[in-house]
């Protein structure tokens, strides 16, 4: 299975998929990780295991659209099974996610659909909530609003502040992520609808 990661940041779900292959707990290639910040530590991370990185900034480009084709294009041109989008931090398109339908999985960090878009475990945090978690889902053309494939809970402690909780999330994530991904790999999840079978 050849995936393609994008990423903006720290790249932790990225290491997390890296250890998993190294263990052979998931049986799949990084063809190419690609980030929207010249700066994001997953473009070091992954040039240290000699995986080929690219950078796609936005203000290279003129609009949102023009955008998405050239990250459409250079992806196409790769020809992944699966797309893994391990916090990156760009909203992609209608046009770009129609090319790939069913194939962008992605990861965040709380129990769909509650508290979509950023700052999801602050929003668990002052909402309340006694257990928040981690989904990852198909994508679609909303925010955080695809179909869910996996979900991990993770109790939410009196005393948690949004840091706190975003760390015990990440822990799942490390795990909850690689593990769909071999689920996929193996064929062994199947979409209806908003519904998500896994035999």
């Amino acid at each position: 299975m050849r995936l393609v990661v994008l990423a903006s940041g720290r790249g932790s779900n990225l290491q997390a998929i890296m250890d998993a292959i190294d263990r052979g707990d998931l049986n799949a290639e990084i063809a190419m990780v690609i980030s929207d910040n010249p700066e994001a530590k997953a473009l070091a991370r992954a040039a240290g295991r000699g995986i080929a990185t690219e950078v796609v900034a936005a203000k290279n480009f003129q609009s949102r659209q023009e955008y998405d084709r050239a990250l459409a294009k250079l992806i196409r041109d790769i020809g992944p099974d699966y797309i893994v989008l391990a916090g990156f931090m760009r909203l992609l398109g209608p046009e770009f996610i129609k090319q790939f339908p069913n194939r962008i999985v992605n990861i965040h960090p709380s129990l769909l659909p509650a508290f979509p878009g950023l700052e999801a475990q602050r929003q668990a945090v002052e909402y309340g909530v006694k257990i928040s978690g981690c989904t990852v889902h198909f994508v679609d053309e909303g925010m955080d609003t695809g179909p869910v494939i996996a979900q991990r809970a993770v109790p939410v402690a009196e005393d948690d502040t949004a840091e706190t909780l975003a760390q015990r999330i990440l822990k799942e994530e490390h795990k909850l992520l690689p593990a769909v991904l071999q689920l996929l790999g193996e064929g062994r999840v199947t979409v209806t609808g908003r519904r998500v079978k896994i035999t």
